[in-house]
């Protein structure tokens, strides 16, 4: 009809656009300028100098700068000069919102994006309205889009990436050089607002060199990708005194592994209870075990363990892996299983107000008198998921089936090449295998938020081959 035509044959970015933004106004309006949540509410503290709990697990390169690389630099940055720049003009609150409005327009003009590559792939305008009305009226767009976390713009990039993945293998075009370096920004940007978007490219664009057309481009990006990284992450930030993150952020398996060893079983040596208590803190382990939250035990890590200890801890390690090798499995399926389980659904938005930045009169951050609204939205967001049918939607357990399902389709269609696109979503779901809490809606947006528009995908690979 004439409304689908004007909005997604006309104007197929700026009116999807425009009304999500509409959408997304009472959000916007209830909770300004932002949600802060404990992850940006420290950022903002580091980048104004306040020392954080960050610095004590880490030995500091240089002990006068309070910013760490375990938040993405650059996300930190953006924070404090949105904040800066509000604080100049008389209104911190402002600032913030400065902030917000970066990424809303991020976020939906991404989502917005989505809507406009359907168009090139003709798909019937009912599939992008009922799209389009995912975006606008699912929870988790407009709570998101308002929460100051690194995992939002991220999450935005993210979705640009398995579209261009997509474009580049299902219509074989020559990237040009003005379209490489557009797609080197994007990665390098990947990698600059997450710290373990380096393993999302590293596992996945590699494998773009089996296209011979674009095997030369793809080479080169992926060298200038890994040289420039590399000299921002191992020259630029230590040269500006700027920390990496403590090294126990990659070792909540092993570390769950342990403590639910020690808790279970009573077989170790003095000398081995010694070691592990040098590195985590033995006690720590038994009191504050928690199956499904790393936090306790990896938070307790030894910042001045040497290499040489921590070798030592994992020959102990290993060697609990063979002795009692179910201890380890349920370790990890305990900290992991929410992921799969559909019945499993904690920590998914943010709503509430932090303190933290108002502490002392840091900043002058508050939330304006819409508490009415702000808890009528916040009902029907932590509702939501548990809503028949569309609640699936946001469903974590779901989502990573439905990944999984639609991987094995296109391996039992012999449609392989089709799985690259897949790998970002992929290597996120396994990031958060991996990761230190079990069920955490955060960490599963690259995948949860970018499903709507892979399944359009995926639909258009089978639609063209019934055509």
């Amino acid at each position: 009809n004439k409304f689908t035509k004007f909005i997604f044959d006309k104007h197929p970015f700026i009116v999807p656009l425009i009304i999500i933004i509409i959408c997304w106004l009472p959000y916007i309006i209830a909770y300004y300028p932002i949600i802060l949540s404990p992850d940006p509410s420290f950022q903002i503290k580091q980048f104004l100098g306040i020392k954080t709990k960050y610095l004590d697990y880490i030995i500091p390169i240089n002990d006068s700068v309070t910013i760490t690389n375990h938040h993405p630099v650059l996300h930190t940055v953006l924070l404090g000069l949105s904040l800066k720049t509000g604080i100049f003009l008389g209104n911190d609150n402002f600032g913030l919102f400065i902030y917000s409005m970066i990424q809303i327009l991020i976020l939906a003009g991404t989502l917005a994006y989505t809507i406009k590559y359907m168009k090139k792939l003709n798909i019937n305008n009912s599939f992008k309205l009922i799209v389009l009305a995912i975006y606008c009226f699912v929870p988790m767009f407009p709570f998101y889009s308002m929460s100051g976390v690194k995992d939002v713009i991220f999450t935005s990039f993210i979705i640009l990436y398995i579209v261009k993945l997509y474009d580049i293998i299902h219509f074989n075009q020559k990237l040009t050089l003005k379209k490489s370096i557009i797609f080197l920004k994007l990665l390098l940007l990947i990698a600059l607002f997450r710290n373990n978007g380096m393993y999302v490219i590293v596992l996945s664009l590699p494998f773009l060199l089996i296209f011979k057309n674009n095997r030369k481009n793809i080479a080169v990006i992926l060298v200038l990708f890994l040289t420039l990284y590399m000299g921002y992450s191992k020259i630029l930030l230590p040269n500006l005194g700027i920390s990496e993150g403590s090294i126990r952020e990659m070792l909540s398996i092993p570390f769950q592994q342990t403590a639910r060893y020690v808790n279970n079983h009573n077989d170790l040596t003095n000398t081995e209870i010694e070691i592990i208590d040098h590195v985590l803190g033995y006690q720590n382990m038994l009191d504050n075990y928690d199956p499904e939250f790393a936090d306790p035990v990896k938070n307790n890590y030894n910042r001045y363990t040497t290499d040489e200890e921590l070798k030592e801890y994992f020959k102990i390690w290993f060697k609990g892996l063979v002795k009692h090798p179910t201890t380890y499995i349920e370790a990890t399926i305990n900290n992991t299983y929410g992921y799969f389980y559909p019945n499993s659904s904690r920590w998914y938005i943010y709503t509430g107000f932090d303190k933290r930045i108002t502490e002392d009169n840091l900043v002058d951050y508050h939330f304006n008198g819409l508490k009415g609204i702000r808890n009528i939205l916040s009902g029907y967001g932590v509702s939501f998921p548990f809503l028949p049918i569309v609640g699936l939607i946001s469903n974590i357990g779901f989502n990573g089936w439905i990944l999984l399902f639609i991987s094995i389709l296109l391996i039992d269609k012999k449609k392989y090449k089709y799985l690259i696109f897949l790998l970002p979503s992929l290597v996120s779901l396994l990031i958060c295998i991996a990761s230190p809490v079990n069920t955490y809606f955060r960490y599963t947006m690259p995948y949860i938020f970018s499903m709507p528009i892979v399944l359009i995908l995926i639909y258009n690979i089978f639609k063209e081959k019934r055509s």
